[in-house]
C-alpha cells in the first residue's frame, strides 16, 4: 500500500527525482521547499520539472507552522532541505548553521508531535573529510589534513611519516568522520540529530551519505553546486572548466537517477532502519578527467580543463565510497555509467542558459584568504 511521503527540499535537484521514483511506486508525495533563488531563480514559481502529482508547500523548514502543515497526514519523511557548498559555508557560517542545524531540529520537534513510520535524512560524503588510504607496507589508515606548508609547495598528495605518498582506497561507512568545513559540520549534525532522535523515540531512521551527484535539473547558475554542474556552466559559456590543485584528486560521480533509487529502497527495505549508507557509483575518476569528459559530452572537446594549482580551504584530496553495504542491505546496484549519465545530462543541457558565476565565487574566496 502506498505511503504519504513528505520530502523537505523536494522541489530541488535530488528531491524532485526522488518524487518521480516514489510516485511511480504508488506513493503520494508532498514537497516542502523555500524555492531559494540561489538554487532556482528569483520568481518563486513552481519549477516546471516538478511532477504535477507532487503537492508543493512553499515555506521555510525553520518555521514550525509551515512544518506542521507539511507534516499533516504524512507517513514518511525524507529530509533533504539544506544549504550546500563547502566554500560558501566558510564565510556564511551563521546562515548554514541556522538553515541546516536549526531547520533539522525544528523538523524533528514537529515530527515528535506526530511520529512517522520512517525518517530518511540526506547526509554527505563531506563528513568523511579525507578518505581511507594505504601505506606502501599494506597497512590502512584514515586520511589526514595536509599542512599549509605542504599545500603552499603544491605538494598535493597525502604522505606518511616517511614522506611516502599514500594510496587512496574506497571509504566505508565505518571510517571515522573528519569535518573540514562548516558545511561538513552541519551535514554531520543533520545526520546525527536525526539518528539519535530516531533511536530515542523509536522512529526508524536511515542516513544516506551522498557522493558527488549529477544529472538533469541541477542548478547551473549556482557556483557552489555539484562539480559537474559547475563544469557544465563553464563549458556552456565557452569557458574552460577550472580545476583546483593538479586535477588528479579522485571522486565518485553518481547519477541522480541512481541516488533516487537508493533513497526509494531505504524506505522499502525494513533492514535499512538504523543504518548509514554510502550512495555512489562505486567508481573513482580524477577531476581533470571528469572536466574533459563534460566538455566532450557537450560537444566542445576543445575546452580542456584549466589546472589552477590552487587549493580551496575545506577541500580534500581523495574520497570515493565503498558501496558494499548498500548493495548488501538495500539491494542497491548503480545502473548509470558515467558515459550514460553524461549523455543524459548533455541531452538535458541542450538549449539551456547558464549564468557563469564561478570566477566571482573564486574571487570572493581569494578576498577572504580561503584559497592558496
Amino acid at each position: 500500500m502506498g505511503k504519504r511521503v513528505l520530502i523537505t527540499g523536494g522541489a530541488g535537484f535530488i528531491g524532485s527525482h526522488l518524487a518521480d521514483h516514489l510516485l511511480s511506486r504508488g506513493h503520494q508525495v508532498r514537497a516542502l521547499d523555500n524555492l531559494s533563488p540561489q538554487v532556482h531563480d528569483s520568481s518563486f514559481q513552481r519549477p516546471s520539472y516538478l511532477n504535477d502529482e507532487v503537492e508543493l508547500v512553499i515555506g521555510d523548514v525553520r518555521d514550525p507552522d509551515v512544518l506542521r502543515r507539511a507534516l499533516r497526514g504524512v507517513d514518511v519523511v525524507y529530509h533533504f532541505a539544506a544549504l550546500v557548498g563547502v566554500g560558501q559555508s566558510m564565510y556564511e557560517m551563521a546562515r548554514y548553521t541556522d538553515v541546516n542545524n536549526l531547520g533539522t531540529a525544528m523538523l524533528l520537534e514537529c515530527i515528535l508531535e506526530r511520529p512517522v513510520e520512517r525518517l530518511i535524512v540526506a547526509s554527505s560524503m563531506s563528513v568523511y573529510g579525507e578518505g581511507l588510504y594505504r601505506r606502501r607496507d599494506g597497512s590502512v589508515l584514515a586520511g589526514h589534513e595536509r599542512s599549509l606548508e605542504q599545500l603552499r609547495a603544491s605538494d598535493w598528495e597525502l604522505r606518511d611519516e616517511a614522506g611516502e605518498a599514500l594510496e587512496p582506497l574506497p571509504t566505508p561507512e565505518s571510517k571515522a568522520t573528519s569535518l573540514s568545513s562548516v558545511y561538513a559540520l552541519s551535514k554531520y549534525d543533520q545526520e546525527r540529530m536525526c539518528m539519535l532522535v530516531g533511536r530515542a523515540y523509536n522512529i526508524p531512521t536511515v542516513a544516506m551519505r551522498f557522493f558527488n551527484t549529477y544529472g538533469p535539473r541541477q542548478a547551473l547558475s549556482n557556483p557552489y553546486t555539484g562539480v559537474l554542474a559547475i563544469f557544465a556552466s563553464r563549458v556552456l559559456n565557452n569557458k574552460r572548466p577550472l580545476v583546483n590543485e593538479d586535477g588528479f584528486q579522485k571522486r565518485d560521480l553518481v547519477c541522480v537517477h541512481d541516488v533516487a533509487e537508493a533513497c526509494a529502497l531505504a524506505l522499502e527495505v525494513p533492514e535499512a532502519a538504523g543504518k548509514i549508507f554510502n550512495v555512489g557509483s562505486g567508481q573513482a575518476y580524477t577531476i581533470r578527467e571528469v572536466a574533459a569528459r563534460v566538455a566532450k559530452a557537450i560537444d566542445k572537446p576543445q575546452l580542456q580543463p584549466e589546472i589552477t594549482q590552487k587549493y580551496r580551504v575545506g577541500d580534500i584530496r581523495h574520497c570515493f565510497p565503498d558501496i558494499s553495504l548498500a548493495r548488501e542491505v538495500l539491494g542497491y546496484e548503480p545502473s548509470y555509467s558515467l558515459d550514460r549519465g553524461l549523455l543524459d545530462l548533455a541531452i538535458w543541457l541542450d538549449g539551456k542558459i547558464a549564468v557563469d558565476r564561478v570566477e566571482s565565487a573564486r574571487a570572493e574566496l581569494d578576498r577572504r584568504g580561503l584559497s592558496l
